[in-house]
């Protein structure tokens, strides 16, 4: 008799999954981790659970979540898991438990069409070229039908097309309650929804800028809930980052000018007093990024304080900013965009006085460059104290959820960046039989990775171990020069398809590259993780260096001295431990599903010369490692190609 409250039984080999859903496992890992989630959300205890590739882990909190009559929130790494949990996991699930619960979908705003923009956008009747007129064209006719306005259901209009943020609002331009179309507004009825749901979807992105938010007490977007389930938890500490800072764009400033001349345009007399401090806060904005123009991408704030030109420009900045803000503030009764425009002129000026003036030692402030923009930041030295006030408000269950949050089996590391005190942990390993489905291969003879012919020699390594397996490749990259110079050297040694990085949009990219059967792609940071390729198409991961951040990162130079000033080893207690967990995502490339046989090539000397290799060596799946480029040819000659070469 199965008991309907307990989740690990629904998913046994009695339970309603394995006789409902085609192709379903019974699994223990997934059944002890479904245990240990229900049992944390009835607690309201803090959970971190890792659960190896093929555990079924989204199963494995769903059912408890569904079971638990508790308001849920579930968060996500991505806007695409987002979507796949949404409607293609949650749907699954809630119909083998007959489930009548309400879900909702909630993304940040700028994934919404935005009617008042949209009409704005028209009327301008600006001289788009053509792709841009067209895309315009199909967003019209988009927002006639579509009931969610979720920017993801128009494929035809691409991601990074500049017309969506023409058609998609900002929390800064976002016109509230007195907008014209506020009844209709894409975003108020999808946080309408989630407040009534008793399961919200979102991405931690959203999670973030609202917890950060609802702590400066502008309200909650979010619905308080009883359990937050975050899955590829691995992202949270950087992420985390991010929403604890105190920012600044060239871009904002950009916007706050283009925006303020736009509501020009329906108030009598405006232009006259607008045009002028709108065109001087974007000519100071400009000079200061040119002044910028010697410096290191990113850096210490104090580089920017050393260099009197660019200091001189920042002060302008500041000033003409502060007399901007005034002008606006003579205009703030006269339409609802201008009280609006100058709201935000005040925060921004807020902002970077503070960011400029900070003395404050809990801080890091730093500055990064775009091609065109730059920004300011004060972040958080220690994320653990907000994380750890902002768990305790919420007064609820914390389940954090990933393939990779330990270190040669413990979670200290993951632990301390999260302020997580003592809580609850289960590790439950992958299905999938590595002794046999993988071959860990070391090439020897490499030189130490800061060589200055270091990639030649790695691709010297690896090129006999792609005729092996006939293409059919993922080589992962630390440095985007390595990856630049690794497809310049390959471009005329292969005979397989390439697929490059930055050559075309990453969805499109492992389209081509499942398609071509013998593809070798070249990726580097965000082909690391949450890229999926099941199948033959893909049966060698190849990693040039082990994933250690970049020592130029202010943050991360700020958090290693203080770590080191309290008494902890940096190098080993904070840079090997992300970098293990770096690694372990992107060695996860390779074996997605029972039936995936392939080899993980890893370069760098350092893993058997350095007495830390072996933390992460000891961090992977248990697969075999050897040194014989003759086992690999070895292991692929047992395999059956679907595809032979001709």
């Amino acid at each position: 008799m199965i008991d309907h409250e307990d989740a690990a039984a629904l998913l046994g080999a009695e339970g309603p999954f394995a006789r409902e859903l085609p192709n379903f496992a019974p699994r223990a890992a997934q059944q002890a981790m479904a245990r240990a989630v229900q049992h944390a959300i009835a607690e309201r205890e803090t959970l971190v659970a890792e659960a190896g590739t093929g555990t079924g882990k989204t199963f494995a909190y769903l059912v408890p979540a569904l079971l638990s009559g508790e308001r849920v929130i579930v968060s996500t790494g991505t806007k695409a898991l987002q979507d796949q949990l949404y409607f293609r996991d949650l749907p699954r699930v809630r119909s083998v438990l007959d489930a009548r619960l309400k879900m909702a979908l909630l993304k940040g705003r700028a994934n919404y069409l935005c009617l008042y923009r949209l009409d704005q956008t028209v009327r301008e009747g600006a001289s788009f070229d053509r792709a841009q007129a067209s895309q315009l064209a199909a967003i019209r006719a988009w927002s006639a039908r579509t009931r969610r306005g979720d920017r993801m259901e128009l494929a035809e209009v691409p991601e990074e097309s500049p017309m969506w943020p023409r058609v998609t609002s900002t929390p800064e331009n976002c016109l509230g309650v007195e907008c014209p179309f506020y009844d209709d507004c894409h975003v108020v009825k999808a946080r309408r929804e989630a407040q009534e749901a008793d399961l919200v979807v979102v991405n931690h992105h959203l999670l973030f800028a609202d917890l950060a938010l609802k702590q400066e007490g502008f309200g909650e977007i979010l619905p308080g809930a009883s359990a937050f389930i975050l899955d590829e938890a691995h992202q949270i500490p950087e992420l985390a980052g991010q929403f604890f800072s105190q920012s600044i764009s060239a871009r904002q400033l950009a916007e706050l000018a283009q925006d303020s001349l736009g509501e020009c345009n329906g108030v009598t007399g405006a232009i006259g007093l607008v045009l002028e401090p709108a065109e001087a806060l974007q000519d100071t904005v400009r000079r200061l990024r040119l002044a910028m123009d010697t410096l290191a991408e990113r850096g210490p704030f104090h580089m920017l304080e050393a260099n009197t030109a660019i200091a001189d420009a920042l002060h302008e900045v500041r000033e003409v900013l502060a007399a901007f803000t005034d002008v606006l503030a003579s205009q703030a009764e006269r339409s609802r965009g201008f009280a609006n425009a100058h709201e935000r002129a005040a925060l921004l000026s807020e902002r970077l006085d503070r960011i400029t003036e900070r003395e404050s030692e809990r801080d890091v402030r730093w500055y990064e460059l775009f091609p065109r923009g730059f920004a300011l930041h004060a972040t958080p030295l220690d994320l653990a104290a907000p994380l750890r006030a902002m768990r305790e408000q919420t007064q609820a269950a914390w389940i954090h959820t990933s393939a990779t949050l330990s270190v040669a089996g413990s979670f200290d590391h993951f632990a301390r960046q999260l302020g997580l005190d003592d809580p609850q942990t289960l590790h439950v390993d992958s299905p999938f039989d590595y002794a046999t489905q993988a071959l860990c291969y070391l090439p020897p003879g490499l030189p130490d990775p800061a060589a200055r012919d270091y990639t030649d020699r790695v691709l010297d390594a690896v090129l006999p171990v792609l005729h092996a397996s006939h293409g059919r490749a993922f080589l992962l990259f630390t440095s985007h020069r390595a990856l630049r110079r690794a497809a310049d050297l390959l471009r005329e040694r292969v005979p397989w398809p390439l697929f490059v990085q930055g050559t075309a949009p990453r969805h499109r990219l492992l389209d081509d590259f499942r398609a071509s059967g013998h593809g070798v792609l070249l990726g580097a940071a965000s082909f690391w993780e949450g890229v999926d390729v099941a199948g033959e198409a893909l049966s060698v991961v190849v990693i040039d260096k082990l994933p250690f951040a970049s020592p130029d990162d202010p943050v991360l130079q700020a958090r290693l001295e203080a770590l080191e000033q309290s008494g902890i080893n940096p190098f080993m207690g904070w840079q090997v431990p992300s970098a293990v967990i770096a690694l372990k995502q992107g060695a996860g490339r390779l074996i997605r599903d029972v039936h995936d046989r392939g080899v993980l090539v890893l370069c760098d000397p350092r893993l058997t010369g350095k007495g830390y290799g072996r933390l992460f060596l000891a961090s992977l799946p248990p697969m075999p490692r050897t040194r014989e480029l003759a086992d690999v040819r070895s292991f692929f000659g047992d395999m059956v190609l679907a595809h032979p070469p001709e």
